[in-house]
């Protein structure tokens, strides 16, 4: 799809990083430019406590794979004139400057696009081009309303234990580029793509926002409950042990669900004969499930539910996640390195067999390459 698309990409962590692997899972040449006097990548450090790798952290690998990396110092000047060098061929820049550092380096939007018009610049920032503060996914998880919510009643503020403001903000950014991609090739021109973390958790509130915006509903915390549904993300633990969390989203499902569970007549009981009754009795119906759930063991109810096609599902750990075939046609490898894909959508017009993603790249690896050919370019 993209591969005669080349990318550079000025970004580190993951919502930049993670970008760029999207566009290397679809073929497009991505070189990611790392200061060797920063050790590249932050991330090449974020290791767990005993891990054993290089400077390809596990961390690193999430994000990384499919590129090319080379080590420049853009305060220095003849690091600088390779960038360059790279730049006057790229399509996409993927830049993750704190606001008023890509000036200061000469590779912000409005400088390059004076030399580059076609150019599409892909910026991320923490809060805005304008809000000179570090945007870490924690702090906005925080201060975006998802601890808040986050976590069991009476209990403390938690965060996702994955960096997702990071990736939605990735997701936003990718969005932006295949519409700047579709305007360049309408006009010719290319375009700056901004995208704040702050401006992705917002956005993502979805429901949430719109109990508070809409209902006038701030919402608390409720563990893994729905504040919307009934029973929705409430988890019973089966006779063997199993723990399995429900996620029925209507009346009929909820009354399949009685069925199966031998208690037909709680679906006519008027606490719980609606979903918006049920929200309001949710304790009550809860012990009432948890009772009945707790006489049958895991597997026989699970393919009971199955066979009524009820939305249900055991809680995994990721050990049992990458045991499903599903999950293990999304991995990545290479030697003993691993991954998991960007792209989870399956493509008709794209042959994922003709791409060969190669492992996430050493510091520099690519050094010595890249500028031979860029050498050999100028020649």
């Amino acid at each position: 799809m993209f591969q005669d698309l080349k990318i550079v990409e000025l970004a580190s962590v993951l919502a930049g990083p993670s970008v760029g692997q999207f566009f290397a899972e679809l073929g497009a040449t991505v070189v990611k430019v790392e200061n060797p006097r920063q050790g590249g990548d932050v991330t090449r450090t974020w290791k767990a406590a005993g891990e054993a790798t290089d400077d390809r952290s596990a961390y690193f690998c999430s994000a990384n794979w499919g590129k090319q990396s080379v080590a420049l110092d853009l305060t220095q000047a003849r690091d600088r004139q390779v960038v360059d060098g790279l730049l006057r061929e790229a399509d996409i820049v993927i830049a993750s400057y704190k606001p008023g550092d890509a000036e200061k380096l000469g590779v912000d939007y409005a400088t390059l696009s004076q030399r580059y018009p076609r150019l599409i610049y892909g910026q991320i920032t923490g809060y805005g081009a304008t809000d000179p503060r570090v945007g870490y996914d924690a702090v906005l998880q925080a201060e975006a309303g998802f601890m808040y919510m986050n976590g069991e009643p009476g209990g403390p503020s938690l965060k996702m234990p994955v960096a997702l403001v990071d990736v939605l903000a990735a997701h936003h950014l990718k969005e932006g580029l295949l519409l700047a991609l579709l305007n360049r090739y309408r006009t010719g021109q290319g375009a700056l793509v901004e995208v704040s973390l702050w401006q992705a958790a917002v956005s993502s509130l979805v429901n949430q926002a719109t109990n508070w915006l809409v209902a006038g509903k701030l919402p608390q915390k409720q563990g893994s409950a729905h504040p919307n549904i009934a029973p929705y993300g409430d988890v019973y633990k089966t006779a063997d042990g199993e723990e399995i969390l429900m996620a029925v989203g209507s009346d009929r499902q909820f009354r399949d669900l009685c069925q199966v569970l031998d208690i037909a007549a709680l679906a006519d009981d008027s606490r719980y004969r609606d979903n918006t009754a049920r929200v309001q009795n949710r304790l009550t119906l809860n012990s009432v499930l948890q009772a009945q759930i707790g006489l049958r063991t895991a597997q026989a109810l699970m393919m009971q539910i199955n066979q009524w096609k009820i939305p249900a599902g055991f809680i995994h750990t990721l050990r049992q996640v990458f045991e499903v075939p599903a999950a293990q046609e999304l991995l990545l490898r290479e030697g003993t390195l691993a991954g998991v894909r960007n792209v989870a959508a399956t493509l008709s017009f794209v042959d994922r067999s003709t791409i060969r993603m190669t492992a996430p790249p050493a510091l520099g690896e690519h050094t010595d390459r890249v500028l031979e050919r860029l050498n050999s370019n100028r020649s």
